[in-house]
C-alpha cells in the first residue's frame, strides 16, 4: 500500500473537483489532508468551501475559522467565513467582507479567481442566496 503525501492528495482532490466531482465525495479527502497538515490554510479553505456546497454550515464555519486564523490575508478564506456565518446566523460578517475587499484591492490579480469561485458556487448550488449576498457585498463598495 502506498502512502500519499498531503500535497499529492490535495492536487488530486483539486483535479477531481475541477472535473466536476461532487462536494460530498471530496470532503473525506480534504478532511484527511487537514488532519495530516493542520497548519496549511489552503486545505482548510477548500474544506470549508466543500462543506458549504454540501450544506454542512456548522462544519464550514469551523473550517473557515481555522483558515482565517492560519491565513488572515486570504480573501477566499474571509469570503468562505462570511458565507458560513450567514448560513449559521452569526454576527460580525461585515468585518470579514471589508477585509476581503481590502485584500482584493491590494492583490488585484486574485479578483478573477474569486469571481470564478463565486460563479462555480452558483453552478454547483443554484439559487444559493447567501453566496449571492456575499458576492454583492464583496464587489460593491458600500457594504
Amino acid at each position: 500500500m502506498t502512502t500519499e503525501t498531503a500535497e499529492s492528495l490535495f492536487n488530486q482532490g483539486l483535479e477531481r473537483y475541477k472535473a466536476g466531482e461532487d462536494a460530498a465525495s471530496l470532503i473525506p479527502t480534504f478532511e484527511k489532508i487537514c488532519d495530516r497538515q493542520p497548519k496549511v490554510a489552503s486545505s482548510w479553505i477548500c474544506l470549508s468551501w466543500l462543506y458549504l456546497l454540501d450544506g454542512k454550515s456548522n462544519q464550514a464555519l469551523k473550517a473557515a475559522q481555522k483558515a482565517v486564523k492560519l491565513s488572515p490575508e486570504d480573501p477566499q478564506a474571509r469570503i468562505n467565513l462570511a458565507i458560513a456565518m450567514l448560513e449559521t446566523s452569526q454576527k460580525g460578517i461585515r468585518e470579514h467582507i471589508e477585509v476581503a475587499q481590502n485584500w482584493l484591492m491590494l492583490m488585484k490579480d486574485l479578483k478573477p479567481e474569486i469571481v470564478e469561485n463565486f460563479e462555480e458556487g452558483m453552478r454547483r448550488k443554484p439559487n444559493w442566496t447567501n453566496l449571492e449576498k456575499v458576492k454583492n457585498w464583496v464587489f460593491e463598495p458600500n457594504t
